[in-house]
């Protein structure tokens, strides 16, 4: 089979594509054929050997895919050749809390990930693709779509009235804005462009900041919101805004940290954490049990992932320019 591996630490040059065996399905395994794989700044980072993120090499990135079943290991039951699943960020995590374990076993992390064309996968962790969503779509769950879930409604209990601020136009944020308006709540957003503000408008959003014009988000929110602050926060940024963040919420509110696209380490402002009793949550994705309760609400909702580009799996690499870029509105897709 064909796949793509990271060889080395010297970046983007080290993503080469190979030729490996085709795999077998052992005893409770199914063998998927991947249709389409999605990225997320983790694989960009994997891939580019950025600080803070770890992983054997040689190794296939990318923890995003979905495909069809075409064979059956023995002993396994519910599920039959040529039904279309959706593949889990970490196949371990079926239900209840999150574990070392579970993060031991995250696909293109220390496991090999989903970036080739036939993959083994415990037939306990898959998922059926809603029958309204095409496998690219599909493909853009397994992360930033449950991980948005977990920290909307699982740690965050979101309800209709409440504020939300999503930062950015990745995956996250745009599934995070996306939950939020279907179950009534509203959403401010910020970006780095007009354009991009307009598609967010488009999509739902309240009120959007362009951060370039004006850095001071934290203080339009606070605006945004009587001087209250904001319910929630999806905190994608890391170290670089998580104070703004803490200043744009409000008393007794919630921030999820998501992400760590400025850096892995930073000063933060501990005491407005105490002081506004804030809960910080860190979220990593989440189970099998929550990306199942997120497929029956995006089904009831019949709502569609926003997709920036598709790439064909021959130009894979030119894929993780893109997200390098910081231009991406929404997910990456590459065809396998």
């Amino acid at each position: 089979m064909k796949a793509y591996q990271i060889t080395g630490t010297e970046g983007l040059p080290s993503l080469k594509q190979v030729t490996l065996p085709d795999p077998e399905p052992k005893a409770g395994e199914v063998l998927v054929r991947i249709r389409a794989c999605c990225l997320n700044y983790r694989d960009y980072m994997n891939v580019m050997g950025i600080k803070g993120v770890t992983g054997p090499i040689p190794r296939v990135p990318c923890s995003d895919g979905a495909g069809e079943i075409v064979a059956l290991g023995e002993g396994v039951s519910g599920w039959s050749v040529g039904q279309k699943v959706v593949i889990p960020f970490m196949p371990t995590w079926i239900d209840g809390g999150y574990t070392q374990q579970h993060a031991s076993k995250a696909l293109g992390g220390a496991e090999d990930g989903l970036l080739r064309e036939l993959a083994c996968l415990p037939a306990t962790c898959l998922l059926s693709v809603p029958d309204h969503l095409s496998m690219e779509e599909a493909a853009t769950l397994p992360c930033a779509a449950v991980t948005a879930w977990d920290a909307l409604f699982v740690r965050g209990d979101l309800k209709a009235g409440e504020t939300v601020l999503v930062l950015g136009t990745g995956g996250v944020s745009i599934f995070a804005l996306q939950f939020a308006k279907s179950v009534g709540a509203k959403v401010l957003a910020t970006t780095s462009s007009n354009a991009k503000a307009a598609r967010l408008s488009e999509l739902g959003a309240d009120a959007v900041h362009n951060y370039k014009t004006d850095p001071a988000w934290d203080d339009w929110a606070l605006a945004q919101t009587g001087k209250l602050g904001v319910d929630r926060v999806i905190e994608i940024g890391g170290p670089e805004t998580l104070n703004r963040s803490i200043k744009a919420t409000r008393f007794g509110g919630h921030i999820a940290l998501i992400g760590v696209l400025t850096g892995t380490s930073g000063d933060v402002q501990t005491v407005g954490i105490l002081r506004k009793s804030i809960r910080l949550d860190g979220i990593y994705v989440g189970s099998k049990t929550m990306f199942a309760g997120m497929l029956e609400h995006i089904t009831a909702q019949k709502m569609h992932p926003v997709i920036d580009s598709t790439f064909e799996f021959e130009d894979a690499p030119a894929a993780f320019e893109r997200i390098g870029s910081g231009q991406h509105f929404g997910k990456i897709v590459i065809k396998v």
